[in-house]
């Protein structure tokens, strides 16, 4: 076994391996760049290595900086995470040729893999479901119109070295298709320097499922069965679970006695996943086969009980499997929710920024369920604009999914950030719907249920509930902090939640024998028990028993009152007298400040380009400006025709959300 290993890669995936390592007894070195020398992964592990600026492409992207980082520090072996070199076959080989153990599959298996040409005629051989497809040489428009005719619209067009959802369209008709060729193809050579492209029969409503291979040296191939990947944003994974609740013990077999003989026609040597798509029917068909960990190896790992990152170390070293496939069996349900900085009520943009506050839900058994909570940040640490805006994944584990996924729901509550935007609200919207909790799921979730993107919910009953009993019971302990003699009992709770009619609700507060809160409702035939209250002012999460129920709400004080999160419901809150509710009855509403002449920054960034100058004309549509964050480009474009006025920034210029750039006439 290794004494010493190399951890190359940062974040929470750089955390978790420092975990399984520290328990294994082997020491971890990790490298950074300029932007993590804070982070939690470079305090953890025994040793650090700066290895350059910012970008990945001049720090995490530079093998000769990896390698010289191995050297200096006598590791054995390195570990890739996901991401960055850990599928880069080139750098698989160098490490063998340094005598350095790479801790992830074969060369081959990774360049066999890579290739997604090249792995589904792998596939094809191995008898693996593909799905109807051309995956040779496509010589122009004209010619993949005519190939997609004999497959049957709609047809998929996709780049054959693509990853992380570039290089993919849909194509619907013969308009489409040839749009979509050239486009796609632009995209590939941009983005991967490969400008081939595949196409492939579009299955649809169809579900994203994978299976988890595990294999070593010694030619054992498992599967450590399947996971469901449909809840995916923009050809990106957000919530994740094992196993899949479309499978049955049939498909599950046939699916994983498919993966486990791809991976033994490539003799593949450590974890890996192949993913399938999936009808509704339960057909399947290859996708593609990733060559490292997934992000979402917890929900496994808790289902079946094996480490994944411990297993890949010993697969490394030379070691054989400990257990065959008999003695692997699935123990209940986990669910996986990517937490990222990214604003979901502003179209996901993502957000950079400071975490000023970062309050995590507690790790282990919570009594019908339990959490896991992976993450690379704490509390006052930066997200950066340089990569990926993932924070954290929080995962639960239940003996029922549906008790999982509840169990998710009151995680998500425990989770309060600040400092970032961040999509707790969307994923806990998501945890209350009735479709995900049937489990009726596929890749269009996200667009079937949000096609307006992500506004807030509308709060249920019991949502309602907690929105008056909190801004209630905030009131009277501020009340009795402040010496209010009147012992008033009678108040007016305004819900004020946006897009909808203010909501005012009578509340009489009394206290029980055992000090807990009841709460009538003026004009219903009940009343609110709030007991075991947790909050004092200055705290930014209430928690309490509401009719027997424990919840956490998360809350801040106004100029008038109180802005309260539960769950995916966010609203703005204040408590009058009922004098005072009339009076502030007859206010006329404040109106909004005009700015729809104003081109301002959709989310904190840096300036790559501003394409218009004092003076000049701009028809609609016409690019603005172009503002880079998270190794994203995001281009701004003019709403109307105008002429330019003024422009704030320039190319190279940081700027903060609503910062204005251009203004027009």
């Amino acid at each position: 076994m290794f004494s010493k290993i190399l951890i190359a890669n940062r974040g929470e995936i750089a955390v978790r391996i420092i975990k399984t390592a520290r328990r294994m007894g082997i020491q971890t070195v990790v490298v950074h760049s300029d932007a993590d020398a804070g982070l939690m992964a470079v305090e953890m592990a025994d040793e650090a290595i700066h290895i350059g600026p910012s970008p990945a492409a001049e720090s995490y992207l530079v093998q000769d900086k990896i390698v010289e980082a191995v050297r200096r520090s006598g590791a054995e072996a390195v570990h890739p995470g996901f991401g960055f070199l850990s599928e880069n076959p080139v750098f698989a080989r160098r490490l063998e040729a340094e005598g350095i153990a790479f801790i992830g599959p074969n060369p081959h298996a990774i360049e066999a893999m890579g290739d997604k040409i090249t792995s589904k005629k792998f596939a094809a051989e191995a008898g693996v479901s593909t799905v109807p497809g051309h995956m040779g040489l496509i010589e122009s428009n004209e010619h993949a119109i005519q190939i997609a005719n004999e497959i049957g619209y709609p047809v998929m067009i996709k780049a054959s070295a693509g990853g992380g959802g570039k290089g993919i369209r849909v194509a619907h008709s013969d308009a489409d298709m040839a749009e979509g060729f050239s486009a796609v193809k632009a995209e590939a050579l941009t983005a991967f320097g490969d400008d081939r492209v595949f196409l492939e029969k579009f299955i649809i409503d169809p579900r994203h499922i994978e299976i988890q291979v595990l294999g070593d040296k010694h030619g054992n191939i498992v599967s450590l069965f399947d996971r469901e990947c449909s809840i995916q944003r923009r050809n990106q994974k957000v919530i994740e679970e094992a196993p899949s609740p479309l499978l049955d013990d049939a498909t599950r077999k046939a699916m994983s006695e498919q993966a486990v003989a791809l991976a033994r026609a490539v003799n593949y040597d450590s974890a890996g996943t192949v993913e399938f798509v999936a009808g509704q029917d339960r057909s399947f068909f290859f996708l593609e086969m990733n060559t490292r960990l997934q992000v979402e190896h917890p929900v496994t790992e808790l289902i079946t009980g094996v480490d994944l990152v411990e297993q890949m170390i010993r697969s490394a070293a030379g070691e054989k499997l400990a257990f065959g496939q008999d003695d692997l069996k699935i123990k209940g349900w986990a669910i996986e929710s990517r937490i990222y900085a990214e604003d979901p009520y502003r179209g996901f943009l993502p957000s950079i920024g400071r975490l000023v506050r970062y309050d995590q839900p507690e790790e282990g058994d919570h009594g019908s369920y339990t959490v896991r909570n992976d993450s690379g940040v704490r509390e006052g640490d930066e997200i950066s604009m340089f990569y990926d805006p993932m924070i954290a994944k929080l995962n639960t584990w239940a003996p029922t999914r549906i008790e999982a996924v509840e169990g998710m729901a009151r995680a998500l509550e425990d989770t309060h950030l600040q400092g970032v935007g961040h999509n707790v609200p969307f994923l806990a919207a998501v945890m209350d719907q009735e479709r995900f909790r049937s489990g009726a799921l596929s890749t269009s979730y996200i667009k079937d249920e949000f096609p307006d993107g992500f506004k807030g919910a509308q709060p249920d009953r019991r949502r309602t509930d907690i929105l008056i009993a909190t801004a209630a019971a905030m009131n009277e302990i501020l009340t009795e902090q402040s010496g209010d003699p009147s012992d008033r009992t009678d108040w007016i709770v305004l819900i004020d939640l946006p897009g909808a009619e203010k909501q005012p609700h009578g509340v009489s507060l009394a206290y029980d024998d055992d000090e807990a809160l009841t709460l009538e409702l003026a004009g219903e035939d009940r009343a609110l028990m709030l007991s075991d209250i947790d909050w004092r002012p200055g705290l930014s999460q209430f928690r309490a028993v509401l009719d027997d129920v424990p919840y956490t709400a998360e809350v801040a004080r106004t100029a008038d009152g109180f802005a309260i999160r539960s769950g995916a419901v966010k609203a703005r809150l204040r408590v009058f007298t009922p004098r005072m509710a009339e009076l502030f009855a007859r206010l006329p509403e404040k109106q909004a400040a005009d700015t729809s002449k104003l081109i301002q920054s959709p989310m904190p960034g840096l300036v790559v380009s501003i394409a218009v100058a004092v003076g000049q004309e701009v028809k609609a549509g016409e690019t603005v400006a172009v503002i880079e964050a998270m190794k994203m480009q995001n281009i701004l474009k003019a709403e109307r025709d105008g002429v330019v006025k003024a422009v704030s920034a320039k190319a190279g210029d940081p700027v903060a959300a609503d910062d204005v750039l251009v203004e027009f006439g």
